[in-house]
């Protein structure tokens, strides 16, 4: 009797720990945000009419504008919009993860970390650049590239994709960080990204910055984004992930139209995929925006897919840049506010 007794009890004890463990991971929403780098509204303007007048954007529920000045300027850098969207903190352009008053910020990729989040970024820059940097490093100018992927090489992000291979092993110190970080399998192709069942992956797309769409860029957003989110979901806990759209910036500052839109069609259709596994698998936020626009773009006409324009800088402008969101708690994205509130809005969604 005592057998059968001790049977039963355990058996209820072992049905509510793992009750408890569902509802936890259940309760717990993921959230896939998505920065399009330099993205204004004219840029989605022009990549959505080049597009065949069609992009993802339309698929979310709420739409708000985000205000994008830095600590000391009206028109931000990357650094300090990507570190102002990461952390909740404005600071100085050409910062990282450090508030304008010298003070290390926890970003909320760590907070997730804190909370049993798995986390990975994806970006078609390399893993180094100003935006992906901003979710993990601290460091008092963006291009101190070799201190930022030291820092990279001890965080413990679970997925990490980009370019930028050279600043963890062609180093001033000799050392070889890729070797040193042994928690992780690192993989040479996309086909071997998809492959890994390793919990920790490092896959470097390219030894510098990776090249545009149109020079042949070998690795699509859109397969890595959806490569990425199934990894995460089979791992069964709930997930935080960046992805960005580097290059949108780039063509801006080229004043390259035909960049833009070709970067904004890929941006576009990672956007899609992570809207398709928010819908599909639900307790997903989604949410999408820019760090600023670049290139003052003025979109003045075209024709059967084709658009053209004019840009007023090469640099950045002070424009508000939309944020657009779905799923738990999208309606708080809804509004104007400053692009420190995407931090607080993101952190007010986790249970």
């Amino acid at each position: 009797m005592m057998n059968i007794c001790y049977f039963k009890k355990t058996s209820v004890l072992l049905v509510l720990f793992l009750f408890n463990s569902v509802t936890w991971s259940q309760d717990s929403p993921n959230i896939i945000l998505l920065i399009g780098d330099g993205m204004g509204l004219t840029q989605i303007s022009a990549g959505m009419y080049a597009n065949g007048n069609s992009t993802a954007l339309e698929g979310f529920e709420y739409i708000g504008l985000s205000k994008t000045s830095s600590s000391n300027n009206l028109v931000t850098d990357s650094a300090a919009s990507g570190t102002a969207m990461a952390t909740g903190v404005k600071t100085l352009n050409g910062v990282l993860g450090i508030s304008s008053k010298n003070v290390r910020q926890k970003s909320i990729l760590e907070i997730c970390q804190d909370q049993g989040y798995k986390t990975a970024l994806i970006g078609t820059s390399s893993i180094v650049h100003a935006t992906p940097a901003s979710f993990y490093a601290k460091e008092d100018s963006r291009y101190n590239y070799q201190n930022i992927a030291l820092q990279l090489s001890k965080h413990s992000i679970d997925m990490f994709v980009g370019g930028g291979s050279k600043h963890f092993m062609s180093r001033k110190d000799k050392r070889n960080l890729i070797k040193e970080m042994s928690e992780y399998t690192f993989v040479k192709s996309i086909t071997e990204y998809e492959k890994s069942k390793a919990s920790k992956i490092g896959y470097f797309t390219y030894f510098d910055e990776p090249p545009a769409i149109i020079e042949g860029r070998s690795a699509n957003l859109d397969k890595l984004t959806k490569i990425t989110l199934d990894k995460l979901h089979l791992e069964k806990n709930p997930f935080f992930i960046m992805i960005e759209g580097a290059q949108i910036d780039w063509g801006g500052h080229d004043n390259n139209l035909k960049y833009v839109t070709s970067e904004f069609k890929d941006f576009n259709a990672a956007i899609q995929e992570a809207l398709n596994f928010a819908k599909y698998y639900g307790n997903t936020l989604v949410v999408v925006t820019a760090d600023h626009e670049t290139g003052g773009l003025a979109l003045l006409g075209g024709k059967k897919n084709r658009v053209f324009g004019k840009f007023n800088t090469e640099g950045h402008s002070a424009t508000m840049v939309p944020v657009f969101s779905f799923g738990p708690n999208a309606e708080s994205f809804k509004g104007i506010y400053e692009n420190t509130e995407i931090f607080e809005k993101l952190k007010n969604t986790l249970k």
